[in-house]
Formats: structure tokens, sequence, C-alpha cells
């Protein structure tokens, strides 16, 4: 009777402790300063190992020191930092990693293992630390990888600030405290040093691009941009289905993880050590090309090409998904992936759902009155159109690629090239008039087809920037967790 007593007594303290916990007071545990924590990443599809690598310490804390506990609850990883002396929880964020895509690759579930250079930066702590990795496993429940307890007063850690003469910062838009601001780091990649004005009149061009479209136009007080060029020996980025290779200062390459489209960097060395020059919460990658292409990953990067027709659509939608963890919600494109969701577990991602329990819709709050869930669109007649156009594209990118390959002449190949550009602009222009006129335009609810699947995953609207491309807006759900993102950098 006594134990239960004391339960009793205990109870009610029990919400107001968990509370305490969460306060978390940047002054008690930090300094404002960064630390950089590299580490390898290793494994396959069933395995995986953390080794760390380097720990760095320069600039100041760019992000919030008020939300310094990430709630989001989204990402495959999520880095979490205990204070050793009294085991409390004291920095938390949430994100996905290529490792973590390269897991459900062809060649991850064969068992061949690679490695992956990854780096998580915190708030300089006071104390001594113990710097745990969590993964989710297949049914989205987090459960710690790795741990390590990490001495910030260690002779190791390198103190050097990052000083490359032949590093340029701009200031495409400075509006105020790093501390309480959105601050993005746009780093350029495959630009000479004959092609610097290119560079700085593309950082002009893309932060109006941003700052001009919602939510980041109604909240564009709350960001600090910063262009960072560093000049590549080479113009542009590797294409290897082309047997085209370039020196450039990130590294940055097309067919990434075998997609030919998806267009990322192995180097995080080099793109930390480029963006450590500014404060920064998020890193674009603005590639000097013409050609489509891109990719975002939760908070570590997004890419760019900055001279295609889509270049606007392309901008917005990669940092969808590096900002606020917005997932594609596309469904009959080819990605690189093998049941990159899981069937029957509910994704984390705020914006598609399995539709698990439709009585509690992620987005239930914003549903249009009276509408079915699931709701039963035109699917039929969309997915008709886009696979057919799927198959042109494919067979037109293969003839490009072979023609280059081939070293055909160039003209020869430029047509092809324009029929292919020609042909997704009609595509897309189809496509949105199919949508536009379906009963349900406008109207939230749970649309069969999303990330990567036609069947089993939802999404909130018709269309969206996530969905399709073109000069469009989020949709309302994408658009609440973008703001959901900003407000906890700049509370």
């Amino acid at each position: 009777m006594r134990y239960f007593y004391f339960l009793i007594v205990l109870f009610p303290f029990i919400p107001m402790l968990l509370k305490a916990q969460d306060k978390v007071k940047f002054d008690d545990f930090f300094i404002d300063k960064t630390m950089r924590i590299d580490y390898f990443h290793i494994g396959d599809n069933s395995s995986e190992l953390i080794t760390l690598d380097k720990i760095y310490c320069y600039g100041i804390w760019a992000g919030s020191r008020k939300n310094l506990l990430d709630d989001f609850n989204n990402g495959k990883y999520y880095v979490k930092i205990y204070d050793l002396a009294t085991g409390q929880l004291i920095f938390s964020k949430g994100f996905d990693s290529y490792f973590g895509e390269y897991k459900t690759s062809d060649e991850a579930s064969k068992g061949i293992k690679r490695t992956y250079h990854e780096s998580a930066l915190i708030p300089y702590p006071k104390n001594k630390i113990k710097f745990t990795l969590e993964l989710r496993d297949r049914k989205n429940i987090l459960s710690p990888i790795f741990s390590s307890e990490i001495d910030p007063s260690e002779l190791t850690v390198i103190r050097e600030e990052p000083k490359d003469k032949d590093v340029k910062v701009f200031e495409a838009i400075k509006s105020g405290d790093p501390h309480n601001k959105v601050d993005i780091v746009i780093l350029g990649e495959g630009y000479t040093k004959e092609e610097e004005s290119k560079f700085s009149s593309d950082l002009k061009k893309f932060t109006n691009i941003m700052l001009n479209k919602e939510p980041y136009k109604t909240y564009k007080d709350n960001f600090n941009i910063y262009g960072v060029f560093k000049a590549s020996v080479e113009s542009g980025t590797d294409e290897p289905d082309h047997a085209s290779f370039k020196n450039t200062v990130l590294n940055t390459t097309f067919y990434s993880l075998g997609s030919e489209r998806y267009l990322l960097t192995e180097d995080n060395k080099s793109m930390r050590d480029l963006a450590a020059h500014v404060p920064y919460d998020a890193i674009y990658i603005m590639v000097n090309h013409k050609r489509y292409g891109g990719g975002g990953i939760y908070n570590l990067f997004c890419t760019f090409t900055t001279d295609n027709q889509w270049h606007e659509y392309l901008f917005l939608h990669e940092f969808g998904h590096s900002f606020a963890g917005l997932a594609d919600e596309y469904y009959t494109s080819d990605v690189a992936y093998n049941e990159f969701y899981p069937q029957g577990v509910e994704p984390v991602e705020p914006n598609i759902t399995a539709l698990l329990n439709p009585g509690q819709l992620k987005w239930k709050e914003q549903i249009t009155k009276g509408i079915e869930i699931p709701t039963p669109w035109e699917k039929a007649g969309y997915d008709s159109l886009s696979l057919e156009y799927q198959k042109v594209r494919r067979d037109l990118n293969n003839k490009i690629a072979k023609m280059k390959r081939e070293h055909m002449p160039e003209n020869e190949v430029s047509k092809v090239e324009d029929e292919a550009e020609n042909l997704s602009r009609s595509s897309a222009e189809q496509t949105d008039k199919y949508l536009e006129n379906s009963r349900f335009w406008g109207k939230v609810g749970a649309y069969e087809g999303a990330g990567y699947a036609s069947k089993g995953l939802y999404r909130s609207m018709l269309d969206c920037l996530m969905f399709s491309k073109g000069n469009k807006p989020f949709c309302k759900v994408c658009e609440q967790a973008v703001i959901r993102v900003i407000k906890h950098y700049t509370e």
C-alpha cells in the first residue's frame, strides 16, 4: 500500500517533470560556438557501423538557443546529446543521410558495403557529453546505434576558424542576428574563376525566387541568405552516363545511386569546410549546369541546377525535402529505392500517410468539410498520361546519353535535347490541365498515390510543389510544415 500511495502522490508531478526536462537553457550547457562532429557511416542493407573522425570548434551557433530539442519526429536518424554528468538530454535533431538512402538500393541489398562521411552540428558544450545516434527500425521506432563520450576541452579538437583565401562570401539578404533567423548558405558548384559574376547573378536570382514564394514570402524577414563562392577548375558537374567528368569544388555528380536525374555529392568534408565560412542552418548547393537535376536530403543538403527550364521548381522542391523534411508526393517516376516506405507503416514525413487510421489523419484539421476519405480522385486517367510520358522521356534520355558517349555532333545532340525539353513542358501542361479539371481541385483529402508508391500511400491535395513540375504553390499541408520549421529556428 505504501508504494501505491507513493505513486499517487508522485503522479501529478510527472507531467511537470517531463515539461521541465523539455526546457533546456542554452547558457546552462553551451557556449556560443559550433561543434562539428565528423564520423564515418559504414554498412549495407542489414548492417551499420559508425566510427568517429574529427571534431571541430568554430563560429557562432547559428541555430535557435531556445528550441534545442527537436520534436518534429521526422527523419530516419536522430542525433541526441546528453549531459554526461546528469544524463539530461540537452540537444536533439532528426535527419536523413546519404547512407540511409543507399541502404534501400540494389547494391546494399546484395550486401555490398559502402562508407559515407557525415557530420553532426551542435552548439558547443561546456562540459563532457554523450553523443548518440539513433535509427528507426522498419516500424519507425528509434533505437540507439552508436554512442560515444566527447570532451569539449580535449586537445585534439580542431579550433581553426575557416580562412580559405580563395573563398568569397556574398550576403544576398541579411535580416538580423543568426540566432533567431533561418540562416541559409548557398554554395557555388562548377563555377570557374571567370564565372564569378554568373554566381553572383544566380545567387540574386534564386534568392528572389525563394522570397517571393509562400510561405517564405510572408516570413522573408526571418531569413539570412549567404552565398559562398570558391572557383572550380572546370565548369559544370559530373555526368557519368554521358562519360563527362569535371574537376569541381564539391565533386557533385548526376546518376547518384544509379538515378539519371539524381544530383548529389559524397564529399561531405569539402561541403562542410566551405559552408563553415558563414553561420548556417541549411545548405543549398547551386550547380552551374543546364541539365535537369537535383536532390534533397532532410537536414543534410539539397542541390539544384541553375539553367534548365524547371530551375524555379527544382530550387523550391528540393529545399522542401532538405529544410522541412517533406516527402516526394509523385509515384510514377523512376527512383533508385526499393521499398523506401515499408508497407503498413505510417511514414514520419508530414505530407504523406499510409492512412492506417483515417479518423486520425495527420492533416485532419485541414480536411475539406464533407470530403470522402480516402478521396476517389481520377487516378486512372492521370496514371495513363504520366506513365506514357515517363516511357518516352526515358527513351529520349537514354538516346541523349548514348549520343554523348559516342561523341555525336553537337547539333544532332541538341535537337534531341530540345525534343526532350519540349516533351517535358507539354507533358507538364497536360498534367496541370487534367488535375485542374478534377472535381476535387483545391480540396484537402487523402489522394492515393504518393511517396513513389501507386498504392497504399496518400497525399493531401491533387497537386503540390512536391507532386509535379511547374510554377505552383505548396499544398496547404506542406506550407504549414514549412512554417513550423521556420518558427522552430526563429522563436
